[in-house]
């Protein structure tokens, strides 16, 4: 089982606990920020290892969140899932050109999302 350290950006409370309990029972390190703002600060800090991006976040969208952790990259780069209620094709082809790792919509299986971060932290 890969370990390691995920931050959830997930402004809505119910998702962003369910996951952060099922990353923890699966031996994650899991922190929780609720806007773009307190993800980016957060991510600075921690430097995680994977980042579970809600592209709709308070202050500053998901895709804003990315832009700004690569262009302040300092060698460290996060892994990036985005989970979103935007299926558009438009939407996927500009987190994927922003070098998202993955791109998830809502709605989805928690326990895949999981395995999701698990298959990223194992690559």
């Amino acid at each position: 089982m890969a370990r390691g350290t995920v931050l959830v950006a997930e402004d809505e409370r119910n998702l962003a606990d369910a996951l952060s309990f099922l990353m923890q029972r699966a031996g994650l390190e899991v922190t929780i920020a609720r806007d773009g703002p307190s993800t980016v600060a957060t991510a600075q800090r921690i430097r995680p290892d994977v980042i579970v991006l809600d592209i709709m976040l308070p202050g500053f969208d998901g895709f804003e969140v990315v832009s700004t952790l690569r262009a302040q990259a300092d060698g460290h780069t996060p892994r990036i899932i985005m989970l979103t209620a935007k299926g558009h094709e438009k939407d996927k082809r500009k987190a994927l050109e922003l070098g998202v790792d993955d791109y998830v919509t809502k709605p989805f299986s928690n326990r895949d999302v999981v395995e999701r971060v698990q298959a990223l932290l194992s690559q």
